[in-house]
């Protein structure tokens, strides 16, 4: 019976580490999905500065010619 008993707690265990793989899976895959998100605002709001620099230069040009 003991060996019957080790056999069932490591297939209790398999489950619970698999359960446990799932979730830090998932976790991890929404944590990338944030962090997409965020480096994508950060290159329209880089494109946004670009386009401001490039307005002020074009003023700056005007006004000292």
């Amino acid at each position: 019976a003991p060996a019957r008993q080790v056999s069932g707690l490591a297939e209790q265990l398999e489950e619970q580490l698999f359960h446990l793989y799932g979730l830090h899976n998932e976790l991890i895959q929404e944590r990338l999905q944030e962090l997409a998100e965020v480096m994508e605002r950060v290159g329209q709001a880089e494109a946004e500065l670009r386009q401001v620099c490039r307005t002020m230069e074009a003023a700056y040009h005007d006004l000292c010619l």
